[in-house]
């Protein structure tokens, strides 16, 4: 029996299984997205507001949920979430917040390659990849997000060092680990946020929307990796994209476990691999900008891209086989290309 077009699909990396993601309060964003968007213009715009955003994140995130453990157990196995992998017990873990808002052992739970000039994904999440060039076969049209709005109009140098280089999209889904790692080493020579509105990103709702990525509120981040220590894969911006019920990012950059949390500015160094910042719960996106032929995506995430035998609302919205890989923070995305 062939899927529906509600069914959206993706590829979970270490099987190549094709999986049904089950999304979440989708028919409510769906009609959110269709009906409301269309007939009540005004009541969207209040809907994906931060002051809304805000509210209703607090409202599922931070109200006791109770300390029993029979409660705690249910919402664990709704989301599906391996509470082996935690750092705190679960005791600790008493509001949907603080769950969501788990740290891990990822030092021991997501080992990270060893080469120098990998490039590593920030997020447990479900990621795809793309190009602004037309003439590559990862060229996509600006369905995500508007590259000239993106990183901001008043960043023209920035638009100019990426121009024509590759992009990668990164979803995190309400039950994933919502820190963020960095994806390389380097420098920090750009740090800012953009002001703007909480879009939901769900699939059908991105492909009804268009740009939505570029419309968010968002924190650019641009590491200089050609210094001393870095991976040496050019310059890489990493914007962190707010969504809806997301009340922000927090930059907690951290270089031993979780310990000594700083904040991410202009001239710092980073090491790869380490907690950069962590998402307030919900739904979000991370994107992470190339310049032109200075990286390769691996091999398996290419040949998922094209999967035949998944479905995805991406597909159905750009015309052509276009299919998520989930992958693990600090598994390797990409390589830098000898010159």
């Amino acid at each position: 029996m062939r899927p529906s077009t509600e069914t959206h699909q993706y590829i979970e990396r270490e099987t190549r299984r094709i999986k049904t993601e089950k999304l979440f309060a989708d028919r409510v964003i769906n009609s959110i997205y269709s009906d409301v968007r269309e007939k009540s213009p005004l009541l969207f715009k209040m809907l994906t507001s931060a002051r809304f955003t805000q509210l209703m994140g607090w409202m599922n995130y931070d109200l006791p949920w109770g300390s029993s453990v029979t409660g705690a157990r249910k919402l664990v196995e709704k989301l599906g979430v391996d509470l082996s992998e935690c750092l705190d017990p679960v005791g600790v873990l008493e509001t949907p917040r603080k769950l969501f808002e788990r740290k891990i052992r990822y030092w021991a739970v997501r080992p990270m390659p060893a080469e120098m000039n990998s490039v590593v994904s920030p997020a447990d999440s479900k990621m795809i990849v793309g190009s602004f060039a037309e003439t590559s076969q990862l060229f996509l049209k600006e369905k995500f997000f508007g590259y000239n709005e993106l990183l901001g109009r008043d960043r023209c140098q920035w638009l100019s060092c990426f121009h024509k280089g590759d992009f990668a999209v990164f979803r995190l889904t309400p039950e994933k680990y919502h820190h963020n790692h960095t994806p390389i080493a380097g420098r920090v020579v750009d740090f800012y946020e953009i002001a703007g509105d909480c879009h939901s990103c769900n699939p059908g709702a991105l492909i009804q929307m268009v740009s939505a990525y570029s419309k968010n509120k968002r924190v650019v981040t641009v590491f200089d990796t050609d210094v001393e220590g870095g991976s040496r894969v050019g310059l890489v911006a990493m914007v962190e994209v707010v969504a809806l019920m997301i009340g922000g990012v927090v930059q907690c950059y951290s270089e031993n476990g979780y310990e000594d949390p700083k904040p991410v500015y202009k001239g710092l160094a980073v090491k790869k691999g380490c907690p950069k910042s962590l998402y307030r719960p919900g739904s979000s996106v991370d994107i992470l900008i190339f310049q032109k032929n200075r990286i390769a995506f691996s091999d398996d995430i290419l040949l998922n891209l094209r999967h035949p035998g998944a479905t995805s609302r991406y597909s159905l919205g750009f015309g052509k086989p276009l299919v998520e890989t989930e992958v693990k923070v600090r598994s390797a995305i990409a390589a830098g290309k000898r010159n």
